[in-house]
C-alpha cells in the first residue's frame, strides 16, 4: 500500500464511529446510586412503599437507592419530575393512581402519560378506608349518612389533594349516599390525618396503611373498607358492600415508572429488580402488615393496567361533574 493508500485508510478509521460502553447498558446497570422520586411528603403510603421496596433494591444491587420526596399538587409535581429526568434508569419513581389515571383526566397536567413515561411494574394495591374523627357521633355508615343528611354542607371530608383517589372516593360517597359534604384538600395523607386527629375535619377515605396506627390507638374511628372483602389487618371493619353500598369500591395502587425513552433493557432490569424486591418474604410481610397487597407485573401489563384504570375513573369524574373541560 502506497503512502496515499495508508493516508486514506487512516482517515477512514478516524471517521468510523467510536463505540464506547453505554453507562446505562443492561449488563452493568446499575453502576451508581438510583434516585427514587416519591410525589408525596414523607409518612404517607407512597413513602412507606418506596422506602421498603427501595431499601431491598439497594441490598440486591449494592447501590444506594435514594428517596426523593417531591410533594405537591396531588402528586403531579413529583410525577412531572420523573418525566423530565434523564432517561438512563438512574431516576425512577413510585406513584399512585391519581398521578397517572385521575389527574390527567380532570385537569391539564405538564406531562403526557402515554409518551413521557416508561412503565416498569405495578407494585402494590391497597383499599381505601372511610374513617371519622373521634368527635363525630357516628359509629357506622348508617349513622354517618343520617348525620350528614341532617346537616347538609356542615360536614367535610379530607383528601390527600385535589384529583387524588381519596378525593374521588369522597365524591363517590356523596353520589352513592346522596349527601352534601365539603371537600378539604391537603398536600398529602399525613397532613390530612393530622387535622383529622385535631378534629379540624370530620372524615376521610384514605389508604389503609396510614390509618392503621390511629385505628389501633382508637384516635380515629373506622366506618367501612372500600374493598370486596375485609382486610386481615382490620377484620372487624365491614366492607362498603356489607353496609349496603356495593358500588363504593375504592382501591388505590402504586406503580414504578421510569422516564419515557429509557432503553427497554434498562426498564426490563428495573422491573426484574423491583419484582424481586417486593416479593422478598420480609418485604412482602411488612407490606401486608400495612394492609398492602403486592402486585407485580411486566412493563407491558402495567401500561395496559394504567389505561384500564384511566377509563374507569373517567366515568366517575364525569358523573361527579369534576371534569374541568381541559
Amino acid at each position: 500500500m502506497g503512502s496515499l493508500g495508508r493516508l486514506l485508510a487512516g482517515l477512514t478509521l478516524l471517521l468510523l464511529p467510536v463505540v464506547l460502553p453505554s453507562p446505562a447498558s443492561a449488563q452493568d446497570f446499575p453502576s451508581k446510586p438510583i434516585r427514587l422520586i416519591v410525589p408525596f411528603p414523607p409518612g404517607g403510603p407512597n413513602d412507606i412503599i418506596a422506602r421498603l421496596v427501595g431499601q431491598r433494591m439497594s441490598e440486591i444491587t449494592r447501590q444506594p437507592v435514594l428517596i426523593d420526596n417531591r410533594g405537591g399538587q396531588a402528586g403531579v409535581l413529583g410525577t412531572d419530575a420523573i418525566a423530565k429526568a434523564a432517561p438512563d434508569g438512574y431516576t425512577i419513581g413510585i406513584v399512585s393512581a391519581s398521578s397517572l389515571a385521575i389527574n390527567p383526566t380532570m385537569e391539564k397536567v405538564p406531562y403526557d402519560v402515554a409518551k413521557d413515561f416508561a412503565p416498569v411494574t405495578l407494585v402494590t394495591t391497597v383499599p381505601e378506608m372511610l374513617v371519622v374523627a373521634s368527635n363525630v357521633p357516628a359509629s357506622n355508615m348508617k349513622e354517618l349518612v343520617a348525620l350528614a343528611k341532617s346537616q347538609p354542607g356542615k360536614f367535610n371530608f379530607a383528601s390527600a389533594g385535589v384529583g387524588g383517589l381519596p378525593h374521588l372516593a369522597g365524591e363517590l360517597l356523596k353520589l352513592t349516599a346522596n349527601i352534601d359534604i365539603v371537600h378539604i384538600p391537603y398536600r398529602g395523607a399525613a397532613p390530612a390525618i393530622n387535622d383529622l386527629l385535631g378534629q379540624q375535619v370530620q372524615m376521610a377515605f384514605l389508604d389503609l396503611p396510614v390509618l392503621l396506627p390511629h385505628i389501633k390507638a382508637g384516635t380515629l374511628r373506622p366506618i367501612a373498607l372500600g374493598a370486596p372483602k375485609r382486610a386481615p389487618t382490620s377484620p372487624d371493619v365491614p366492607t362498603t358492600a356489607e353496609v349496603g353500598m356495593p358500588d363504593l369500591l375504592i382501591e388505590n395502587w402504586y406503580g414504578m415508572l421510569a422516564p419515557g425513552g429509557t432503553p427497554e433493557p434498562i426498564v426490563a432490569t428495573l422491573s426484574r429488580l423491583a419484582n424481586e424486591a417486593m416479593n422478598d418474604p420480609q418485604v412482602k410481610q411488612k407490606l401486608a402488615d400495612q394492609g398492602l397487597t403486592v402486585a407485580g407485573n411486566t412493563p407491558a401489563q402495567f401500561r395496559d393496567y394504567i389505561g384500564s384504570e384511566t377509563r374507569k375513573w373517567a366515568r366517575v369524574i364525569k358523573a361527579a361533574g369534576l371534569d374541568t373541560g381541559k
